[in-house]
């Protein structure tokens, strides 16, 4: 069962029927999902993904996925999850363009990193990014991953599989979330 996680400013919860037309805004932006998956999808395609998080995800309890809200408002998307790509577990996160550069993908990501080494015991956490996605690729830098390689994707883009280990973690980060 997904906890429910807070950080200093951001309340990661399971996700609710009722927050579907929030999922598919954060998702039909194409300045998000274009770094999303395979990029932007048709209104319908994030619609199925939303009921497969009831159907499948949580319902066969196959990972953990958040909502996540600052002051009640849905800004985000979260989620940890096993991926053939990395042979472990990787953090998937998204943010509303109108909560970029305030420090909250900072402090998501941590929250997300945090939670895989305490509750879920891992060795390692794994993160991919598009090469393009400098933003992203900073910030994972500046909270402790590393590169491990690039894996070239069949439209020709390069995606960098990026891994943070448990022993370069730091005790409560700044910012960083407590399950």
């Amino acid at each position: 069962m997904t906890p429910e996680l807070r950080t200093a400013r951001l309340l990661l919860t399971p996700y609710t029927p009722c927050d579907e037309e929030e999922f598919v805004a954060l998702f039909q932006d194409a300045r998000v999902s274009r770094w999303m998956g395979d990029g932007p999808c048709a209104e319908a395609e994030d619609r199925a993904v939303f009921g497969r998080l009831f159907s499948k995800v949580y319902a066969r309890d196959l990972f953990d996925v958040w909502v996540v809200r600052e002051d009640g408002t849905t800004v985000g998307h979260a989620e940890i999850k096993p991926t053939p790509e990395s042979g472990g577990h990787e953090i998937i996160y998204a943010l509303a363009p109108d909560a970029w550069g305030r420090g909250l993908g900072t402090e998501l990501a941590g929250s997300l990193v945090d939670y895989g080494f305490g509750v879920l015991g891992l060795r390692d956490v794994y993160a991919t990014v598009a090469a393009e996605n400098v933003a992203s690729l900073a910030l994972l830098r500046r909270i402790g991953f590393r590169h491990v390689r690039d894996i070239s994707e069949a439209d020709g883009s390069t995606t960098r599989l990026l891994v943070r280990a448990r022993e370069e973690s730091r005790e409560q980060q700044p910012g960083s979330g407590t399950p």
